[in-house]
This record gives structure tokens, sequence and C-alpha cells, in this order.
């Protein structure tokens, strides 16, 4: 069984084993109180037995509904912001890579993402492609009222129906909302949509292995079953192992938070393939709407080396001392590059010629902790043995689980997001909203 490993061997320079000792009651508490759900935000537990609870009919579903819709759409569009899309999007672009999205698979749709933005740009390079190509929507809001998914649903809905008709069009748009309540389901019911939902007791950054994950991440073309196995094979190592140095995810939240204590207040979170690049999107989220209140929580951040080696290098290694590192490294490529032997060797690069490119890059990453460590700066690590969709849906378990033991030893509800709707409030007072203009 192919398994991520959670490396600290770079880390004893930072954190001594009596400091990890001292942490470990308020850890397996944090655990007890999570698994118990008497702790803050007990009403948004849900994703904890989820990949284990997940009904075979749902998956079913979406399997059917996948057969359906490809085969009638070249583009699927994903309608949604934040935890609506940011994981389906995180496990699609690791698993087609960066340039996956050029290549033609007639058997799949192209996946492309709206409601994530409020660019009139954007929107009008999205029109002018689905101006030529056949396509299918899912559109993604518990309420139904975010601004900037309201808005791509209802520029897009009128656009698939002025394209097909609407009885056309409303057998082209898959609705994944709440079960009861709200403007998206409303519509969804009055227009006879496929519905799925996403369940009252899971939030919006912990939503990847519910249908709001599941259905964009198969519509590419990928195991969601696997993905499924993996997530639950995580779930047993997290919740079986009381220890704090054996359980992944319990170390992981022990040590951010010694170093945090130890005035570390950002975690950057590396990646050496760009592939990988969403993944640390969707981990910003995850720990930055989890943790990030009442004056406290780690900043989480996010660099792709070697690129950002050569930007933001300069920093990590002599800046302010005020980060600590989590690198994802991934053990196996899926392919080989050979280097070709030059004759004239102009560049100096003949002595890699050997190598292979997975080489060179490990020793990169190597090259880097060393070099990082020495400059004062905390090195975690988390290697995959590859990346797949098993793979995956170990590591979004083991940070989801992390993340909630985590918050909880910080002292926060990891599970509301209160601050969220500062921005909004302002916003719809400047726009002459109704009821919000005299505030």
């Amino acid at each position: 069984m192919k398994t991520i490993q959670f490396d600290t061997q770079h880390l004893s320079r930072f954190v001594d084993t009596n400091e990890l000792k001292s942490l470990s009651a308020e850890v397996l508490e944090a655990k007890r109180t999570l698994l118990a759900g008497n702790g803050k935000g007990a009403d948004f537990l849900g994703w904890v037995p989820l990949p284990a609870e997940i009904p075979a009919e749902v998956v079913d579903g979406i399997k059917a509904d996948v057969e359906r819709l490809a085969s009638k759409a070249k583009v699927f569009v994903v309608i949604g912001i934040g935890g609506s899309y940011l994981g389906a999007r995180a496990v699609i672009e690791a698993l087609q890579g960066e340039l996956g999205g050029l290549r033609a698979d007639s058997r799949f749709p192209k996946v492309v993402y709206a409601g994530h933005t409020l660019s009139e740009d954007y929107y009008h390079e999205l029109m002018g492609l689905l101006d030529s190509e056949d396509y299918a929507v899912a559109v993604i809001s518990k309420s139904g009222t975010t601004t900037e998914p309201a808005v791509a649903f209802r520029i897009v809905k009128a656009h698939l129906e002025q394209k097909y008709g609407r009885e056309e069009a409303a057998a082209r748009i898959v609705a994944i909302t709440d079960a009861r309540k709200g403007a998206l389901h409303d519509i969804a019911v009055e227009e006879g949509y496929r519905m799925y939902v996403i369940p009252d007791n899971v939030g919006g950054r912990f939503s990847v292995l519910t249908p709001v994950g599941l259905l964009p991440i198969a519509m590419a073309g990928f195991d969601i079953d696997r993905l499924l196995q993996g997530a639950r094979d995580m779930r047993k190592v997290c919740i079986d192992s009381d220890s704090v140095d054996e359980n992944p995810a319990l170390l992981y939240a022990a040590l951010r938070n010694i170093l945090y204590r130890k005035g570390k207040k950002v975690e950057m979170l590396v990646n050496f393939e760009p592939r990988l690049k969403y993944i640390s999107e969707w981990w910003k989220q995850l720990y930055g709407e989890s943790e990030g209140k009442e004056g406290k929580g780690i900043l989480p951040h996010s660099l792709c080396f070697t690129t950002d080696l050569h930007s933001m290098g300069q920093y990590v290694q002599e800046g302010e001392r005020l980060m600590f590192e989590t690198v994802l490294s991934v053990k196996a490529p899926q392919f080989g590059v050979a280097i070709p032997w030059d004759e004239r060797n102009l560049d100096g690069i003949n002595y890699l010629q050997s190598k292979s490119l997975t080489e060179i890059n490990h020793n990169a990453e190597l090259g880097t902790i060393l070099a990082h460590c020495d400059g004062g700066v905390p090195v975690l690590r988390i290697e995959l043995p590859g990346i797949d969709e098993y793979v995956l849906g170990q590591l979004i378990y083991f940070f989801e689980f992390a993340c909630g033991v985590s918050g909880y030893v910080l002292g926060v509800n990891p599970f509301d997001q209160p601050g969220v709707e500062a921005y909004k409030k302002n916003m719809f007072r400047l726009l002459g909203k109704p009821g919000y203009a005299e505030k």
C-alpha cells in the first residue's frame, strides 16, 4: 500500500523531544474533543466520518451523471468559490498536470471554472469559449446567494438557455446545494436540475470528499473510488493511533503549534512539482480560514520550487526568521525524460546527462532543505510516494484531521469563519444593495 510519510529529520535543531512531550497531552485532548464532537464548532464535524460513510448511491449517481454529460459536453463549467471549487481544482490539476488541460481527450470534458472571480475580462473570455463548445455546468453553493457564484451562474445560465433552449439547458445543469432551503435549492427544484446535497454538517473547506469535489473530479476522468479509499485508509491511521510520535496528523499538529509558540508565525507549504500548486491553494484556505481568528493563527503561504527559489529564495534564506516550511516531496514521477548529450557543452551541463530529472530535482530539494535549515528555517517534510487518486485522498484527510486538532490546540473554533463577512458588508453597501446602504 502506498502511504504518505511524515519526515521530521531536519527539525531536531529547532524542536527537542521534551517540547514535543510537553505538548502531547494538549494534542491528545484536542483529538478526543474532535472525535467526541463536544468542542467548538461541533455542528460541522460531518467530514470526520465522511470517507467511510458516503452513501454508495451518491457515488453511483455521480458516475451515471458523468457518463450522461460527458457524451454531450466538451467543456464542464464548475461554478463555485472557496471550498466550493478549490478542492476539486486541487485534485484535478494535481492529476492532469499544468498542461493536461491542453490535451484533447474525447472521453471526458475539459473542466473550467467560474464563480471564483468578478473579473469582467475573465467572463468575456469564458463566454467566448462557451460560444464555440458544447458544455454542461455544475453550480455549487449552499445558499445560492454568494455574490461571485450567483453572478456567474446568472450569466452562464442565460447563455446556456439561449444556446440550447430552456429544457435542454436544464438537463445540462447539476446543482450541488442545501438539501431543503436556499435560493439555489429553490431554482433547482423549479427548473428540474439534477441535484446533490452539501451536508449541513460539512463546511465548504472540508467538502472536497462530498459531491462538491467528487462530481468535478469524476467529470475530469479520475477515479473517485480510489480517492475515497485513500481518505478512508488515512482516517483509520489518524483515529486509531494515540501516539503523537506515530500518528502523522497529530505530529504535524503538534509541531506546527510548537513552532508557532516559538515565534514562527508563517508556514510555507513548498512543493517541487508544479502540478501541486492548487493543493497549496486548497491548503491555504483550509488552514487560514480555520485558524486565523481571535488575533491568532499561523499565516499559510505557499511556494513552488525551484521556480520561486529565483524570486523568494533570498528572503527565505536571509529575511526575518518568522517562518517554517512544510515540503511536499514526490518520491516517484509518472514519466521519464532524458537529458541529451551535447558535444559542445556550452551550457556546462553534460555532467547531468546520466542523471534523471527526478534525481536532479530531489537533489535540488535536499540542497534547499539543508540551506534553509542552516539559515534558521525549520523544515518539515511530507513524502508522497507518487501523485495519484489514492495518495491525494490520503493527503486530503491528513491535512483535514491535523487542521481540526491544530485549531483546538490553538484554542479557536476551527469550523467557523466570521471574518469572511466583513468585506461583503462593505461591498454590498458600496453597491447599494437593499438593506445595506444605511449601514
